[in-house]
């Protein structure tokens, strides 16, 4: 995804597939919990009202919307970990092996860290904190 654009401004936008069928509204944007970059957007799919994770690095802007590069049946079919709290490290792996994505590489696990491959965590962000400028928070981790 761009890394210029401000995560605020993701919540409340139309979220689509990569054919430009209409997926959900972007409900929450969940920060990596050690670089404070947007890595996940919850979508609200209207699917019995629940929220569908979604990866923003490979996904894009297009106009007003959202455009996540996979399938709404895929998205559909993502695991389901409800919103607003923290997802784990071996949450996240579960939603790359979902969309078949790489597991990203990091530096060596920081004493006393779970040591889980594939992930720190991230969890959702309240943005009120976030300077208005640059759209990273004042606190990385």
């Amino acid at each position: 995804m761009q890394t210029d654009i401000d995560p605020r401004s993701l919540i409340g936008r139309r979220a689509v597939d990569r054919d430009g069928t209409k997926i959900g509204t972007v409900d929450e944007v969940y920060l990596d919990d050690a670089t404070g970059s947007p890595e996940w957007a919850a979508v609200r799919t209207g699917f019995f009202t629940r929220d569908a994770f979604v990866p923003l690095e490979p996904s894009e802007l297009v106009g007003e919307a959202l455009r996540v590069p996979y399938k709404k049946s895929q998205i559909r079919d993502a695991p389901d970990f409800g919103v607003g709290r923290h997802l784990s490290p071996e949450q996240e792996l579960q939603l790359y092996h979902h969309y078949g994505m790489d597991v990203p590489t990091e530096p060596p696990d920081p004493p006393g860290s779970a040591g889980t491959p594939g992930g720190r965590g991230s969890g959702p962000r309240d943005f009120g904190d976030l300077p208005s400028g640059d759209g990273r928070p004042d606190d990385a981790g």
